[in-house]
């Protein structure tokens, strides 16, 4: 029996041993949602820090420098146009007179169109015509004229391009 006494030794001697353990804290795992959450905030601020650096310091002097000065664009004339306006139910008679410059991106354009001035002047005279006072009304009407006329001189021209039609004078009377 003697033995017995020293195999119960040895166990006391684990035991506290393995009480300690149990009493020791855990080490706790940080959760994978956690871990996500925190490399992607850290993604989303470096990129709008690299962002915020790039708007404000990212182009340098030089760079502002090389660049060429755009080409001025060159403007063509349009004969004067005066028509009568459509004025379905109305006795009076309304005339529109308009003075147009059309907008080209280089000189070369501009010598392409002046032997199609007179289709142009057909066109235009055509479409204004159909007009009615009431489209001519504010901004946003003469806006929508601009546009107009502007999508149908660049059909006229293709594969060629006019920037833009510019009213210099527009009279409704």
């Amino acid at each position: 029996m003697a033995s017995k006494p020293k195999v119960a030794e040895a166990e006391a001697v684990e035991q506290p041993g393995a009480e300690g353990e149990a009493a020791a804290p855990e080490k706790k795992k940080l959760p994978l949602k956690l871990i996500i959450m925190a490399v992607g905030a850290l993604v989303v601020l470096g990129g709008g820090g690299f962002g915020g650096y790039k708007m404000f310091f990212g182009q340098s002097k030089e760079a502002h420098a090389a660049a060429p000065p755009p080409k001025p664009a060159v403007f063509v004339d349009m004969p004067e146009i005066l028509v009568n306006l459509s004025n379905v139910g109305s006795e009076r008679t309304q005339y529109l007179k308009v003075k147009m410059t059309l907008e080209v991106p280089d000189q070369i354009m501009s010598q392409q169109l002046t032997p199609m001035m007179p289709r142009i002047t057909d066109t235009f005279q055509t479409y204004l015509r159909e007009l009615r006072p009431t489209d001519l009304d504010g901004s946003a009407g003469l806006y929508r004229l601009k546009e107009e006329l502007t999508r149908r001189v660049n059909a006229l021209v293709s594969p060629h391009r006019v920037t833009a039609v510019l009213f210099k004078e527009i009279v409704v009377q």
